[in-house]
């Protein structure tokens, strides 16, 4: 089963930690996401493997924007 991580946050990515393919641990950090000029860590909701990253480094998101799928 898929999940979906969305945006908790308006902002800018920052920098994008794993890679599709890449196994996460719920809990781990996967992104980051400035926002009003502080760093806010973006955390796996569920255990599994990176499905697909639907952001790249430097674009802006608002909340519940896609960021990637977790299988």
């Amino acid at each position: 089963m898929s999940e979906e991580l969305l945006s908790p946050i308006p902002g800018k990515i920052l920098k994008i930690l794993v890679a599709v393919g890449d196994t996460v641990t719920e809990d781990d950090e996967v992104m980051k996401i400035e926002s009003m000029k502080m760093e806010n860590p973006v955390y796996a909701s569920v255990s599994g493997v990176v499905k697909e990253i639907a952001v790249k480094v430097n674009d802006e998101v608002e909340v519940d924007d896609l960021l990637m799928v977790i299988e």
